[in-house]
Parts: structure tokens; sequence; C-alpha cells
């Protein structure tokens, strides 16, 4: 008998891309308002947030793959 896998719970994964995305979003617009431009630290953020959110959901379900 095999040991049972932990399964993969796209509501929770989904939460996990999302919230590691919006964390790099929002730290982007912060850099971005001290260097004086918004839109492209905002910019700059979600381009570096969505791989960020990408290996953040691979390493907590790394086990489920």
């Amino acid at each position: 008998m095999e040991p049972a896998r932990p399964n993969f719970q796209l509501a929770g994964a989904g939460g996990t891309l999302i919230g590691f995305t919006a964390a790099c979003a929002i730290l982007g617009l912060l850099v971005g308002w001290a260097v004086g431009s918004l839109g492209i630290g905002l910019l700059i953020g979600l381009v570096i947030g969505i791989p960020v959110g990408i290996v953040a959901v691979y390493r907590r379900y790394r086990d489920a793959f």
C-alpha cells in the first residue's frame, strides 16, 4: 500500500500566488513612490511578483506533484 500523498488544493495555491504577487506589487509601488514613479514601480513589482508567486506555490505543494 502506498503512503498517502498530500493533496493539491487549488484555493490554497491561488491564494498563495495572488498573495505573493500582490506583496511584490505593493513593494514595487512603495519603491516607485520613493523614487518618484508609481507606475514604473508597480509594473516592476508585478513583473517580479509573478515568478515569485509561482516559486512559492511550487515550494508549498512540491510533494503533491
